[in-house]
């Protein structure tokens, strides 16, 4: 069988999702051809209106399709209280997971100096404006307990130190080295309502 064209092509770019090697590209591909092409143009179309469409909230950097995000819109939320994550997906989980209705600030990464990523690439100076504004009284980080997160962790707990804010860690329910997307709900639950200070 030629192996060239837009089906080559295809198994390429379903290589690029996380976790997807190309035999399971190949899987996809055959799949979304043989049994569900509808899907597969449905999906070609979200997709495409995702990348031009979504961008980032103007206050907490989280995905949205608005200049702020539901969250950071809505006058019930506690604005005292913020969680400072690595991901968008680890709010989204934090939300799914917990009771929690404080408001986020979305890192996009974690400090690693050895790949090139510092304050400046995580949007710290956004964040400082934020504790600059006052509203802030607690800072919870949630941070994935890795040493690049540990170290993050601790970055932050000092900025808030400077400005009299309350930093507040989440509680180690959470096994080192794992991350808060592929955490069981229960076990992020207990971690998140078991924070202490940092």
């Amino acid at each position: 069988m030629q192996n060239q064209g837009l089906l080559k092509e295809l198994i390429q770019c379903l290589c690029c999702l996380p976790g997807v090697g190309p035999k399971s590209a190949q899987r996809m591909a055959f799949h979304l051809l043989q049994r569900n092409r509808d899907g597969a143009s449905r999906l070609s179309r979200v997709l495409a209106q995702a990348m031009l469409d979504i961008g980032h909230c103007r206050e907490c950097r989280t995905f949205t399709e608005a200049g702020l995000c539901e969250i950071c819109s809505d006058s019930g939320r506690d604005a005292s209280l913020l969680c400072v994550v690595e991901s968008p997906a680890d709010a989204w989980t934090i939300e799914q997971a917990t009771t929690y209705k404080g408001r986020y600030f979305v890192l996009h990464g974690r400090l690693s100096p050895l790949d090139g990523v510092g304050p400046d690439q995580l949007g710290i100076s956004r964040l400082e404006q934020h504790m600059l504004e006052g509203r802030i009284s607690e800072m919870i980080l949630a941070t994935n307990s890795t040493v690049e997160g540990q170290a993050t962790a601790h970055f932050l707990g000092e900025i808030a130190a400077k400005f009299n804010i309350r930093a507040t860690r989440i509680a180690y329910g959470i096994p080192m080295g794992g991350e808060l997307e592929f955490i069981d709900r229960n076990t992020l639950s207990h971690a998140f309502n078991g924070r202490t200070e940092f």
